[in-house]
């Protein structure tokens, strides 16, 4: 691949005004510490995390089309904890998946429809907004014991842009302050009105923290990734850090990246984002500087076409990818007609492994021959009409999981880097200015850890 010098491009829309949300935020001194690596190895470290981490913080649990119908659950697992999320007539609410009387898990199915749950151990009875219905053989307790009518354990639970969040903590921050996002970021997305058209939950062979890291930066794409050079800016990435360990990168698509010594051809990536959009690649007269541009005319045409409303968008949003990271495990590939929500999720007692959960969202059309964008990674065939729920589909670590290219050769790496953090020459990681969002992350990480 021949290269070339290039200055890096960090702001995408330099004259992007400051209350645009394109615009680039102010860069932070974050310090310059080397963290150690304990907390990827130690099995202790998944103790201390869940103490500190996961059982305090608000964690995205699910989006609300999921929750359509009164009576519709899902469950949100979280190391050792179950949580049913629910609709009832109060609106969506989440409880300890666990009977009040001995303990035992209420559900099993992983979503479904009830506006009770029966204990399966003693068919104590519970409506699904926690209130205890019927307890079997009550004459025989003694009234001292549950007078009180222990129903189900509550979980903080609240909703923002189609999004629904949950803690488990006592008294939580609010949700906003929590997101750390600034004001109508994700509401234009309609997230709300997207359907679930595929979720997986693979197991991939590192610990969490390392899969965050990955999707974090756009540092490895020229490496582990060469076939995207063509098609993505990816040292033009401008990067953004919010309060509460949020971030975001804008990943300039529809242009080779500057690692390329040819910025003039329309290469063949380039002509199938220039297809995807609608735009004949044959017919098109621009050279490669002009096929972003052509990509968000195209997208603004269609979107009038088949009756969306992409006026809160400015024109980087149709055509760049807003990777964006919600504290301490999200990330979402945010695209105007589509959402890849991602989840990094740690195994319940090996710190060297997590779960990958993504749930691909599309805005659904109404068209019977609409087909998803090639870079969602859907296998063919994959119904995108919306109309049904798909199950989630569950992967061991030996199991393909049939997640794309790109997807897989990041499955395929992590574990050599997991694997090589452990080694007795590696002292601790080296960030840079492209892998800021990584040390973002730590300082509110480890700001999380040391709290009394």
């Amino acid at each position: 691949m021949e290269t070339k010098k290039s200055h890096r491009q960090t702001h995408i829309n330099p004259q992007a005004p400051a209350s645009s949300l394109e615009a680039k935020q102010p860069d932070l001194n974050l310090g310059t510490e080397c963290y150690a690596t304990d907390g990827y190895f130690d099995p202790q470290s998944i103790t201390l995390e869940f103490q500190k981490l996961w059982s305090q913080s608000w964690l995205l649990a699910g989006v609300t089309s999921d929750l359509a119908e009164l009576g519709d659950y899902f469950l949100f697992d979280i190391q050792h904890e179950s949580i049913i999320v629910t609709r009832s007539k109060a609106g969506i609410q989440a409880f300890y998946n666990v009977c009040s009387h001995r303990g035992a898990m209420l559900v099993t199915e992983p979503r479904g429809n009830q506006k009770v749950f029966v204990c399966p151990f003693h068919r104590w009875t519970f409506r699904n907004s926690g209130d205890l219905v019927r307890i079997t053989d009550e004459d025989t307790f003694d009234p001292r014991v549950v007078g009180h009518r222990p129903g189900l354990t509550k979980v903080a639970c609240e909703t923002h842009a189609g999004l629904i969040f949950i803690s488990m903590a006592d008294d939580p921050p609010p949700l906003k302050q929590a997101i750390g996002l600034p004001e109508g970021y994700l509401e234009p997305y309609q997230i709300d009105k997207m359907k679930v058209v595929r979720h997986v939950r693979s197991e991939w062979g590192s610990n969490w923290k390392v899969g965050v890291e990955a999707f974090y930066e756009s540092y490895h794409l020229h490496a582990v990734h060469p076939e995207t050079t063509g098609m993505m800016g990816d040292l033009n990435v401008q990067y953004d850090l919010y309060p509460s360990g949020a971030s975001r990168m804008i990943v300039p698509l529809g242009q080779p990246s500057p690692r390329l010594y040819d910025q003039t051809t329309v290469n063949e990536g380039l002509q199938f984002l220039l297809g995807e959009a609608g735009i004949d690649p044959t017919t098109f007269k621009g050279d490669a500087g002009d096929v972003r541009g052509a990509i968000q005319s195209a997208k603004r045409e269609r979107a009038e076409r088949e009756g969306l409303d992409y006026s809160d968008f400015v024109d980087g949003q149709l055509s760049d990818s807003w990777a964006t990271g919600i504290f301490p495990n999200v990330q979402i590939g945010c695209h105007p007609e589509a959402l890849f929500l991602m989840r990094f999720m740690p195994h319940i007692s090996d710190p060297q492994r997590f779960y990958y959960d993504t749930m691909t969202l599309i805005m659904p059309t109404g068209d019977a021959d609409a087909t998803a964008p090639q870079w969602m990674g859907l296998p063919e065939g994959t119904d995108i009409s919306g109309r049904q729920r798909p199950a989630t589909e569950n992967y061991s670590l030996e199991e393909d999981a049939n997640l794309g290219l790109v997807l897989s050769q990041d499955a395929a790496f992590l574990p050599r880097v997991q694997q090589g953090m452990r080694s007795k020459g590696f002292t601790g990681q080296l960030w840079g200015e492209q892998e800021q969002r990584l040390r973002h992350f730590h300082v509110e990480l480890q700001r999380r850890l040391e709290l009394a």
